[in-house]
């Protein structure tokens, strides 16, 4: 059984990220989360530090419009955007960073906006699962360096990589991803200038204009070891991740940089469209139809640890 080490609640803390929610529990070992019989073993689950819930998401989102934008965020700033049944919403890093979910509604559709500080990794999912609806925490455990989810409804635990739950009463399940940008809020606001943003009124005493992953953003350090390495490139690298059918896929930002166009590409036999944006660092693909698909920015050596016969573009070979 794991103990959560010095090191580890040491760092966590000095990144804010341990300070602790009205409902957290204290950690534990596996924060009373029963990860028996599920489909990763137990001594390939850590402790991020704080306990389940110490790190809250938020659950009653508010949002603002018009001049109040501004005086809230920086064109510079990064979002993760979302554009779903009409409506548009811009979700600060600064803020997901200190919150990794936010369980939040377009129309009548539950969606879950997930961040992994520590794999650099935003994905949005349909919150529903076995044909129900599905409220999402966070659990304090990691998998191969990356966030593992809870939905409150079962205590089963999600890997946010895998988009798939790996414990509990759905194990097995799978959440689908919805397309979405992490950009900067001067890109997201052309395109959508009517897009709602978070605001920093989340109900807990934060300060978001601190940068608590500073630190681990600027450094070579990867603080959790993965299953997998694959040094083609160095672990922090940024990449834009695909996958599709038995295919995934990894473009290097500085790869992307050089496109003079559009990038076609092929993953797993799905014909895909990539769309840069430089200045904003920011992906899109678009399949035969037209239609956006979704693709997941987050550092290397996450995508290949959960992804380990990745295709590499330019292309080359897994070893």
């Amino acid at each position: 059984m794991k103990n959560i080490t010095g090191k580890t609640l040491f760092l966590l803390c000095l990144m804010g990220a341990c300070t602790g929610a009205a409902a957290a529990e204290e950690p534990s070992f596996f924060n009373d989360f029963n990860v028996e019989g599920g489909l990763i073993a137990p001594i390939e689950i850590d402790h991020g530090g704080p306990g389940r819930d110490g790190i809250p998401a938020i659950d009653q989102p508010i949002f603002l419009t018009g001049t109040q934008r501004d005086k809230q965020i920086e064109p510079s700033d990064r979002v993760m955007g979302v554009s779903y049944n009409g409506v548009a919403k811009a979700y600060p890093i600064a803020i997901l960073d200190q919150h990794e979910i936010v369980n939040d509604k377009f129309g009548d559709t539950a969606l879950t906006i997930t961040f992994s500080p520590l794999s650099g990794t935003g994905m949005v999912f349909l919150a529903n699962a076995v044909g129900r609806e599905l409220n999402f925490g966070v659990s304090g455990l990691i998998y191969n360096s990356d966030l593992l989810f809870y939905d409150r409804n079962t205590d089963s635990l999600w890997s946010q990589v895998m988009k798939t739950a790996v414990t509990g009463l759905l194990r097995g399940a799978t959440l689908t991803q919805v397309p979405a940008q992490e950009t900067t809020w001067a890109a997201w606001s052309r395109q959508h200038p009517d897009s709602l943003l978070l605001s920093r009124d989340t109900g807990h005493d934060r300060d978001y204009s601190s940068n608590p992953y500073g630190e681990y953003r600027r450094l070579p350090m990867v603080m959790y070891p993965t299953l997998h390495s694959d040094w083609r490139l160095p672990a922090k690298t940024w990449v834009i991740g695909i996958t599709a059918n038995d295919g995934a896929l990894a473009l290097p930002f500085e790869e992307l940089d050089k496109l003079e166009s559009v990038l076609p590409v092929d993953v797993g036999g799905k014909a895909l469209e990539l769309h840069w944006d430089k200045a904003a660092q920011s992906a899109r693909a678009f399949d035969a139809a037209g239609i956006e698909y979704p693709v997941t920015a987050g550092y290397w050596f996450t995508w290949v640890a959960f992804h380990p016969t990745t295709a590499l573009h330019p292309e080359q070979a897994a070893p």
